[in-house]
């Protein structure tokens, strides 16, 4: 039952009395409780806290009972006989204190006469207190906790001889704790060592793992060795120069002998003239030789500075007059020697070039042909048999001899042949498919050329971005400016019922990107019924750019037949084609690469086409730019851009290469904002044509320097005198990489790529890596080690884990 326990006197009258002596006093008190409910106003303030008193001296009474009843239960020792004194609870003290302890004995309960005798004892107290007849002693706040400080003392004295008397039983002294304690201490010893091992362990694989992926792992093969092998270290049979020792103290291996034929102006038979010539400095060294000996007589004649300097220059032309004189002389000896047929390809007629001739003025060149017989490249614009008109307007350009692309390209293309040209940006590609164009269109019937307006263009191009198309539209226009031919471009941005107006009006020539060009098919605005010339330029960036469905589109409504599959009658009809007699269609495609797509489409619509290529897979690459990778953290980029751009000379136009279309206009914000004010322009996907336009045409004339471009600048676009390409975020592939760069070094130009390159760009480490020691361009030491640099992407070791992992990036869209 609860019981309220309170230091002050009760102070809710007769109620709280009868309810406290009902609770202390269950059995034999109840005539107390109802005297004390029947007469409430009989008892005074005093007398309530009288009994109010006497009730807590009895419960502590009672708890002091109980826990000397337990001690005495754990020290087996009887209770005294005054223990039922002072409480009525001592069956319950005795239950519970019987229980402590496993192996403590039973405790005797106290007798009838001493529980009768506290009993009669109890009741009498309350009567004497409720009559008034007696008084209680109270005790002070400082009393009471010095009693209550000293029962805490007791107890704690109990529970160590308890404590003491439990180890005496159980037979431990202190010996045996001290051994206890030493076993426990070298079993923890023992499990620290363990885990110091565990540790090790772990981190010496930790290191294996990254030694192997930074080296390589070794295989344990056994070597086999051969039986012609097994006594070749043993007998050594052939000669090998280091075992020659007579150099080092003959003075015949040490002082060779020269010929110096004529005294260094003869030659040596059997032996290139001309390359004599370049080893022999007898001329030079002998004037070098006279006019040291004159310089020091006139110091002796003691000549003015003037008339020595005047000397000076008369010896200086007098040496390049003898110069001039033995390069006449040798080049009479050499023909008169060997005769025309050792002269240059360039000192030839051409009905007197031969195979032999032919051969080299290709590898001068680095002309590589494949695909049937190929006719006779270009030497100089002359020997093409080009039109009047079109020869004016070259001459006009200013183009004084054909590039390597266009020497062997434009002969194909006058056969009305299909052609793929594999070249490097800059390399003149556009003029290499536009002249053989204007020449088959002029070649046709003008009834044909007259329909243009009903039956649609007879020729068309198609390159995957709208600055490419109108550049080509441009560089078309400056070859058709004396011919007369119509040209139109039809890219994306623009209004289309403007261009369909253009086309109706009827045009020749249509250059546009795939996307515009299927939409005015599908609405009519354009029709391709007499169109039978295609230029697809940079194919494989339209594959890339998902553009393959309109390519197939626009190939598929084009008219003219497809030429025949056999080669003999592929030739007939070529042959035609030349004389106006059939109408066959002839494709031309330029592309840097040939993936998949590209291959399957030029087999499904090119037939027997001659492939030329410039240069192999490395001598094609950009050996003339100089390429810096600058490995750094995220974070380092900006500072290090601006540092880059401050460093640029006077006019140096800069192209910086951005993955996204918010990063082009963040950065270009942020370079306004450092300094830059006035000199960034911007171009990506995301602006208007106009806007486009605007800002390319003002990067190429100069007004700003720098330009903040996405990929759409990469391919294709001529910009002169762009003297620095910085990639400010690489992309994850090495043909973009390679297209970027080639902004730069253009037309035999020499320039500068500049390469920003961080953690996550692991993608292009390993393309990259191959790619710079390719062109012979120094590899930062950080990319060298990099473990995405050592394997490409999806490598897979001989037990089948793999090398390096694709990066696959997750991105949100923001709310």
């Amino acid at each position: 039952m609860k019981r309220e326990r309170s230091d002050s006197p009760a102070t809710n009258g007769s109620t709280a009395v009868t309810s406290s002596l009902s609770d202390e006093y269950p059995n034999g008190s109840a005539a107390a409780a109802k005297r004390a409910k029947a007469e409430p106003e009989e008892l005074t303030p005093e007398q309530q806290e009288e009994i109010e008193a006497a009730r807590m001296a009895r419960i502590a009474a009672r708890a002091e009972a109980k826990a000397l009843a337990r001690a005495l239960a754990r020290r087996d020792v009887k209770p005294p006989a005054d223990a039922g004194r002072h409480t009525n609870g001592d069956a319950e003290s005795n239950a519970s204190g019987s229980t402590v302890g496993r192996h403590a004995k039973r405790v005797e309960p106290p007798s009838l006469e001493d529980l009768l005798a506290a009993k009669r004892a109890e009741q009498e107290g309350m009567q004497n207190f409720s009559a008034g007849k007696g008084k209680i002693a109270f005790k002070s706040k400082k009393e009471r906790e010095a009693e209550a400080m000293a029962r805490l003392q007791e107890k704690r004295k109990e529970a160590s001889e308890a404590r003491v008397e439990s180890v005496a039983r159980s037979g431990l002294g202190s010996s045996a704790r001290e051994r206890e304690r030493e076993r426990m201490r070298d079993r923890e010893k023992d499990r620290e060592q363990r885990e110091e091992r565990l540790q090790q362990r772990e981190k010496e694989r930790e290191l294996e793992m990254i030694r192997k992926s930074y080296l390589g792992g070794q295989k344990n093969t056994k070597r086999v060795v051969k039986a012609a092998d097994k006594f070749k270290a043993v007998f050594q049979f052939d000669w090998e120069a280091g075992d020659d020792t007579s150099q080092d103290y003959n003075p015949l291996y040490q002082q060779k002998a020269q010929i110096n034929a004529l005294y260094g102006r003869g030659y040596i038979a059997g032996i290139d003239m001309r390359e004599q010539r370049k080893d022999s400095a007898f001329l030079n060294a002998l004037m070098a030789k006279r006019q040291e000996e004159q310089r020091r007589l006139e110091l002796e004649q003691g000549l003015s500075e003037a008339d020595r300097r005047d000397r000076e220059r008369a010896r200086a032309r007098e040496l390049q007059r003898a110069r001039q004189q033995a390069a006449t002389e040798a080049v009479g000896s050499e023909r008169a020697s060997i005769g025309l047929r050792g002269a240059h390809w360039s000192e030839k007629p051409l009905s007197e070039m031969a195979e032999r001739d032919w051969r080299i003025f290709r590898e001068d060149f680095d002309i590589r042909v494949k695909g049937g017989k190929a006719p006779l490249p270009l030497r100089n614009w002359e020997e093409g048999k080009l039109a009047a008109t079109i020869m004016e307007a070259i001459e006009e350009l200013g183009y004084k001899e054909p590039s390597p692309i266009q020497r062997q390209a434009i002969p194909i293309g006058l056969q009305f042949r299909d052609l793929i040209g594999i070249a490097e940006t800059g390399s003149g590609k556009t003029a290499a498919f536009c002249i053989p164009m204007l020449s088959y269109i002029m070649s046709l019937p003008p009834e044909r050329i007259e329909r243009t307006p009903d039956d649609g263009p007879l020729a068309i191009v198609m390159a995957p971005t709208r600055e490419l198309a109108q550049q080509i539209e441009e560089e078309c226009k400056k070859f058709a400016k004396f011919t007369g031919l119509r040209t139109a471009c039809v890219v994306g941005g623009q209004d289309i019922e403007a261009q369909g107006f253009e086309l109706r009006r009827g045009v020749e020539i249509v250059i546009g990107t795939p996307g515009r060009l299927n939409d005015c098919l599908e609405k009519h605005y354009l029709v391709l019924n007499q169109c039978t010339y295609v230029v697809l330029d940079e194919a494989d960036r339209m594959i890339d750019l998902g553009f393959e469905e309109q390519v197939l589109a626009v190939l598929d409504g084009m008219g003219g037949a497809l030429k025949s599959t056999d080669e003999t009658e592929a030739l007939q009809q070529e042959e035609d084609a030349k004389s106006g007699s059939g109408a066959v269609r002839v494709t031309s495609m330029f592309s840097a690469t040939m993936p998949t797509a590209v291959e399957r489409m030029a087999k499904k619509y090119l037939r027997h086409p001659a492939i030329v290529q410039i240069g192999d897979e490395d001598t094609g690459k950009n050996k003339r730019i100089t390429q810096h990778v600058l490995f750094m953290s995220e974070a380092q980029k900006k500072a290090k851009l601006q540092e880059q751009l401050r460093s640029l000379k006077g006019d140096n136009k800069a192209l910086i290469f951005v993955n996204t279309k918010k990063t082009a206009d963040l950065l270009a914000r942020q370079l306004e904002q450092s300094g830059f004010t006035g000199q960034v322009g911007v171009l990506h996907g995301g602006k208007t044509q106009d806007q486009r336009e605007a800002n390319l045409e003002d990067f190429r004339a100069g007004h700003v320097t720098l330009l903040v471009a996405t990929d759409v600048a990469s391919r294709g676009l001529d910009i002169p005198d762009v003297g620095t390409v910085l990639n400010y975020e690489l992309p994850s592939k090495i043909e973009t990489y390679c297209h970027r760069i080639g902004r730069t070094g253009r037309a035999g130009k020499d320039g500068v790529a500049i390469s920003f390159i961080t953690d996550k760009d692991e993608d292009i480490m390993y393309g990259l890596k191959a790619y710079l020691r390719s062109t012979e361009s120094s590899v930062p030491d950080q990319l060298d080690r990099h473990p995405a640099s050592q394997a490409p992407v999806g490598t897979r070791r001989d037990d089948g884990e793999l090398v390096n992992r694709e990066r696959k990036s997750v991105q949100y869209a923001k709310k």
